[in-house]
């Protein structure tokens, strides 16, 4: 019989989980099961409704462009990257060791949805991401610095553990915006992994920035230790497109 002061109480202490699964426990009749074994059952019903809980919120605060799945990344006409090396970026290990990615090739490639898909799957891991376009990112800097809140979203975007930047070399950066990156980069070298899409090979990074040296100091604590691929092939907006309009 189910006891709704009990169910009352599991939801007056935030346990929805637990009692979900227990009314469920009720309507199928499990009395033959072990004591231990339905409580069992209960608390793995609680972990995963916070689990998946946390994930959502990961998601929603990384704020992705697509609701990408490494499942559905699209392989036809693709050079440059594999499968088996996005289900070995999907392992997270380049996370752990605090390790860059970089995505390059040209528009409509599918880099964006690559990048979104494995920090997707990052944020199943229990690990924060952050997503950005590069313009975007720079409008939000200078926003904070003119609002008064510029430590408060440096340091979010110092501490998360994988900041992915897309659009990246879109435009040669102004000596502000220069020595502003250098300095997230410099607070983010060896803490944290940043994952870079762009257009441009690593080798034409140099000229995107107006002064040599601070150029030097942003690339070395970028590339030395970042994965590199070359993507090519077909525009996946093309092929998509193309698909839509089959008979």
């Amino acid at each position: 019989m189910l006891d709704k002061t009990t169910l009352n109480k599991l939801h007056e202490l935030h346990l929805s989980g637990m009692a979900a699964a227990w009314v469920r426990q009720q309507e199928e009749a499990v009395e033959d099961i072990p004591f231990d074994d339905r409580f069992a059952l209960l608390v793995e019903a609680q972990w995963l409704e916070k689990k998946n809980s946390r994930i959502g919120r990961l998601v929603s605060q990384a704020a992705f462009r697509f609701p990408a799945a490494i499942e559905n990344i699209e392989w036809q006409g693709k050079h440059g990257i594999t499968r088996a090396d996005i289900l070995r970026l999907a392992e997270g290990s380049f996370v752990r060791k605090k390790q860059n990615i970089i995505l390059s090739g040209p528009t409509g490639i599918g880099k964006t949805y690559i990048a979104s898909a494995l920090g997707r799957h990052t944020c199943s891991q229990g690990i924060a991401v952050r997503y950005f376009r590069v313009p975007d990112l720079l409008l939000k800097i200078a926003d904070a610095r003119l609002e008064n809140h510029y430590t408060a979203f440096r340091k979010k975007i110092t501490s998360v553990p994988l900041l992915i930047l897309d659009d990246w070399g879109l435009r040669s950066f102004t000596l502000e915006e220069t020595q502003e990156l250098l300095e997230l980069f410099e607070s983010r070298y060896d803490r944290s992994s940043t994952l870079f899409c762009g257009q441009l090979p690593p080798s034409a990074w140099h000229d995107l920035f107006p002064n040599p040296t601070l150029a030097d100091a942003i690339l070395d604590r970028v590339i030395h230790n970042a994965a590199k691929y070359a993507i090519s092939g077909e525009s996946m907006r093309r092929v998509l497109a193309e698909r839509k309009m089959e008979p």
